[in-house]
């Protein structure tokens, strides 16, 4: 039985008067892909917001590693091992792919170990090499992607988040983000994913949960999703 990295317990948000959260729990175990689907609109990026502390909770907690982190400051999520690769990808526009990627270890002291990473980041995604001097307001958005990607792990996650990491992106760029998602979690990293392609998502995930104005409704391994009739016509298309 895996460890937990990640649990969720109870977890509210508002933004004001609307309850954005209704006390949902979740738990993502050690070196596993969970996968968090449902509508526009249904509190999946509150979720992730939520838990790396870029929005305040009303009620509920969040414990990382064992830990409780529901009142520390986002740079100590960060510094604990969560990164989060948000929706709209949330790159510096006016610098670098390689300093983008430098700042992902901004936190991180070992000068080698950086290195080393900064040399898998091209690695996994080549085309950042041939553009590691070039303005990443200038790359197109399948690249600011990979960018957004690479740059969250150059904080060496235990946990990493991502928010709609397909949204708008060509299928063969698609297919190459979830080929190295794949990669980075059979190497160790935990990966809580949320995702419209939502027939790409189960199929990554070991585990899921279906969530539906801010309560979670379903859950089971991503292939008992996959079978699931109501997912299917849901979120399939079928």
């Amino acid at each position: 039985m895996s460890a937990t990295v990640l649990a969720v317990k109870d977890l509210v948000v508002h933004y004001g008067a609307i309850e954005a959260l209704r006390g949902i729990s979740l738990e993502v175990p050690e070196k596993q892909v969970v996968a968090l689907i449902g509508a526009n609109g249904a509190g999946k990026t509150t979720t992730l917001r939520a838990i790396s502390r870029m929005v305040k909770a009303t009620a509920g907690s969040v414990a990382f590693a064992g830990e409780e982190i529901t009142r520390i400051a986002p740079h100590e999520v960060v510094a604990r091992g969560l990164a989060h690769a948000p929706e709209g990808r949330g790159i510096f526009l006016n610098l670098t792919v390689k300093e983008n990627l430098e700042l992902g270890a901004f936190l991180r002291s070992d000068k080698d170990g950086i290195a080393k990473d900064l040399e898998r980041s091209f690695e996994l995604f080549p085309i950042l090499r041939e553009r590691a001097g070039q303005v990443s307001g200038t790359l197109s958005g399948g690249e600011q992607q990979m960018l957004a990607v690479a740059r969250a792990l150059m904080s060496k996650p235990k946990l990493l988040l991502l928010d709609e990491p397909s949204l708008g992106l060509a299928p063969q760029v698609v297919e190459r983000i979830f080929s190295v998602l794949r990669e980075v979690n059979e190497q160790g990293v935990a990966l809580l994913l949320v995702e419209q392609n939502a027939h790409k998502a189960l199929q990554l995930a070991h585990r899921a949960y279906v969530l539906e104005t801010g309560n979670i409704v379903m859950t089971g391994t991503g292939r008992e999703l996959l079978a699931s009739p109501e997912v299917r016509k849901a979120y399939l298309g079928e």
